[in-house]
């Protein structure tokens, strides 16, 4: 069971990429919104089904990989199609939403980095990246008011 739950939360091999595996977890969700086009209710269904696995494996994952390892990327995923929440689906926002979530993924905002530092395990592992999703989104939201 322990090898299952590591290869959801690494998202299989992308995980263990050499470079930059936390982008690429990201970019699974790029291609997986960008193809299957889900619609805002099945986007947010999966969102919360991606969130709760993502909790579960990462925690065990975390286990034999070490604190929030950066094979761990099931995160990147989640907080990625959070950042997509109910925009345009178009290309353009689609890539905005990507670097938004990346840039505030990576440099941690307040409360990000606290929340990842104070909330242990998989909760703390998915919850960083969660933040960071809303926060991209946030900012398209903002885009969308100011813009139309």
């Amino acid at each position: 069971m322990q090898t299952i739950f590591k290869y959801i939360a690494t998202l299989g091999f992308l995980g263990y990429l050499p470079i930059a595996p936390g982008t690429f977890g990201s970019a699974a969700g790029f291609i997986f919104v960008l193809l299957l086009k889900p619609g805002d209710l099945r986007l947010l269904a999966f969102c919360l089904i991606v969130f709760l696995l993502g909790v579960l494996t990462s925690h065990q994952a975390e286990k034999q990989l070490g604190k929030d390892s950066k094979h761990i990327v099931i995160d990147e995923l989640c907080g990625y199609m959070i950042s997509v929440l109910f925009i345009p689906s178009g290309i353009g926002y689609l890539i905005a939403a990507f670097i938004l979530f990346r840039i505030f993924d990576i440099l941690k905002p307040p409360p990000i980095r606290k929340i990842e530092k104070l909330v242990p395990g998989g909760a703390g592992i998915m919850l960083d990246d969660v933040l960071a999703g809303i926060y991209a989104n946030l900012c398209l939201q903002l885009w969308r008011y100011l813009v139309n």
